[in-house]
């Protein structure tokens, strides 16, 4: 069994592909669907997800894709699980197992994510269901203050203790601290929490007996807050980011998969590109986007079965110009 663990983790960074993230929360995405006039109904929550893994040719740049726990129960249309439709379409099938960020007590204005209560049994039903991966997220804010200290330990401990637990089921956590870019930061301020926020997660990690192996990072990229002027640019943004894996992130991971945490659809591909034109390094380095590869599916399909070609159309041609950018 965990050998199968490593050899997924590989998988969902390996031959030039990334991961997409298609786990947004049931208010998140009725939100995003009434923003382009598709009606929040649990039909068409299913139906969005429908098209995005049945688009042809999707699996020769995404290796998995992460469903939310309403989809990963649900069926398509015609009666498959979607775990069992992701792979028939040559993608893995992956789960947001945690439960969402909550205030931390005694820490005025961050977050601990919870969802460790019920996690084993849960991952039971999960990998009896199809599930290949899973994923976590911790959430990391930048403020005048922040963050604490007891915030940054709290996150990297629950995200150790998922990560132990996923493993121990067969499966291969996604780990993700993610530093927001909300704020005023710049570069230079960024690039230091980001080294701290990794530090303590690969301090707990190694706690809790992670296989590092058979684990794949989500991390930011290093990116000035979005209320900061003048913004870097994107070779400062990649010369950033690399160092600040390099100073963090052991050799043995199996892959850097970076989310996009609001970038812009060109933006993204773009700073990944740059990335990866810095040579090679001792990890893979993908991409785990959401927004930043299905806005342009969703805004081409708008709820319109005559429209899923399009919409399918859009999600490849942008899933491959991010595979594009890890060839640099």
């Amino acid at each position: 069994m965990g050998q199968d663990f490593r050899a997924t983790a590989a998988s969902m960074v390996g031959n030039g592909r990334g991961i997409l993230a298609a786990d947004e929360s049931v208010a998140t995405m009725n939100k995003r669907l009434e923003a382009t006039g598709v009606a929040p109904t649990a039909e068409q929550r299913c139906a969005y997800r429908e098209m995005l893994l049945t688009t042809p040719g999707l699996s020769d740049s995404i290796s998995g894709i992460i469903l939310s726990d309403d989809i990963f129960t649900a069926q398509v249309s015609d009666g498959r699980p979607f775990p069992d439709a992701c792979r028939e379409a040559g993608l893995l099938p992956g789960i947001k197992v945690d439960t969402g960020a909550k205030p931390l007590a005694n820490a005025a204005g961050e977050t601990v994510t919870e969802g460790l209560d019920d996690l084993r049994a849960r991952l039971e039903l999960y990998a009896s269901a199809g599930a290949a991966f899973t994923k976590w997220r911790a959430v990391i804010q930048i403020g005048e203050r922040l963050p604490s200290r007891r915030a940054l330990v709290a996150n990297a401990h629950a995200l150790a203790r998922y990560a132990a637990l996923v493993q121990e089921a067969g499966l291969t956590p996604i780990v993700e601290p993610e530093v927001l870019m909300d704020g005023g930061h710049g570069l230079d301020r960024c690039e230091e929490v980001t080294q701290t926020v990794l530090h303590t997660v690969f301090e707990q990690l190694a706690e809790q007996g992670v296989v590092l192996e058979g684990t794949v990072l989500k991390p930011n990229m290093v990116l000035a807050g979005s209320d900061c002027e003048p913004r870097a640019g994107t070779h400062e943004v990649a010369a950033a980011t690399v160092r600040t894996l390099r100073s963090t992130v052991p050799a043995a991971v199996a892959g850097v998969a970076f989310l996009s945490g609001g970038q812009g659809v060109d933006q993204a591909t773009a700073h990944l590109a740059a990335i990866n034109a810095l040579g090679p390094q001792p990890w893979e380095l993908s991409f785990s986007f959401g927004r930043a590869l299905v806005d342009e599916a969703l805004q081409a399909w708008r709820g319109d079965p005559q429209r899923t070609g399009a919409g399918q159309d859009a999600l490849v041609a942008r899933a491959r110009a991010n595979a594009d950018a890890r060839a640099v």
